[in-house]
């Protein structure tokens, strides 16, 4: 019997918060695999901060997706055909697939899976991309010591838990900002920081400063603007600032907002420097095998965040930028 793909195109470069008129939902059969292709069936596909970036037609780390492509998405399948010698049917595999239910493959970028040594989910999270980017950006960017005070935003979402949890391990005090009682009930009991600042109802920069007496010796940034600003002016001698993301400016309509109290590194002799994942990809391995001994040993945590249907993409989207996300966000697709 003839399979059909669903799929999500891009209709239209977004203004603002997405609409679901930005896509087009269309389906249509799946293709056969050419020689050296292989055919995945997708199961889990990551919702990431970044797909905002992605739409917008200005030069950034990868090309934009065009106007009629497959959105770009990576994503978690079973193999179920191939024509390609390093994959074989019923392999489970980790890739940039698309948001669709149907992928067709040449084998570039995916990796294989063992579903017996974590559940798949994982590898959309603490195994996966945003795991990779807190080991590395908090590790390899940041160089906590131990004594030192790390600050994270967006603390209670995929990468900022996994920071602020890899900083405790590193022997340091983790400080998580975030948005809500629940969430910082969450990072405070389950994962283990040291504090947490509500955004929502507190004066972030006092309240800094009051966590902080030393002040800030890392800061890991997923979401720019003025809580950017407030941590730039808590900082201590010799700081260090990590870049990663600035949700709280990728909807604006107007010009992104930079921090007006840049001097606070002159001042404070602090570099402040961006990181990027796929920067690191010869070395994923290696943090994986680490971050998968740390969840043995039950020092690493994490929460996804698991909604059903493929269909459901536009309005999901939007929990990354209303805050309503609890942990990895994530489609099941089958």
């Amino acid at each position: 019997m003839a399979l059909t793909n669903h799929k999500f195109l891009l209709a239209a470069r977004p203004v603002g918060m997405p609409k679901h008129t930005d896509w087009t939902y269309v389906e249509g059969p799946v293709g056969e695999p050419k020689e050296g292709e292989f055919l995945v069936r997708m199961l889990y596909i990551s919702l990431d901060p970044a797909m905002r970036g992605w739409i917008n037609d200005v030069r950034s780390y990868v090309p934009p997706v065009g106007i009629g492509e497959v959105m770009r998405a990576l994503g978690i399948g079973i193999v179920t055909a191939s024509r390609n010698p390093r994959f074989q049917v019923d392999d489970h595999v980790f890739g940039p697939f698309g948001m669709q239910e149907y992928a067709i493959s040449d084998g570039q970028r995916v990796n294989k899976l063992d579903p017996k040594a974590a559940p798949l989910p994982k590898y959309l999270s603490v195994l996966g991309m945003p795991g990779m980017t807190a080991y590395f950006g908090l590790l390899d960017t940041g160089q906590p010591k131990s004594g030192e005070t790390v600050v994270v935003s967006a603390a209670a979402g995929a990468v900022g838990a996994v920071v602020g949890q890899i900083a405790k391990i590193q022997g340091c005090r983790a400080v998580g900002i975030a948005g809500g009682a629940d969430k910082c009930r969450y990072i405070e009991h389950d994962l283990g920081f040291d504090a947490a600042i509500d955004y929502k109802s507190e004066d972030v920069r006092a309240s800094l400063q009051k966590h902080c007496p030393d002040g800030i010796h890392v800061y890991f940034d997923n979401v720019g603007g003025t809580i950017l600003e407030a941590a730039l002016a808590n900082l201590a001698r010799g700081a260090r600032i990590v870049i990663c993301g600035a949700i709280s400016q990728y909807n604006n309509t107007g010009a992104m907002t930079g921090p007006r109290n840049y001097m606070s590194l002159l001042v404070n002799r602090s570099a402040m420097k961006g990181m990027l994942v796929f920067d690191y990809a010869d070395r994923f391995a290696q943090a994986g095998e680490q971050m998968a001994a740390w969840i043995a040993a039950g020092k690493l945590k994490s929460r996804e965040h698991i909604v059903e249907g493929l269909a459901t993409f536009p309005e999901t989207l939007l929990k990354l930028f209303t805050g309503e996300n609890q942990g990895k966000l994530m489609l099941k697709v089958g």
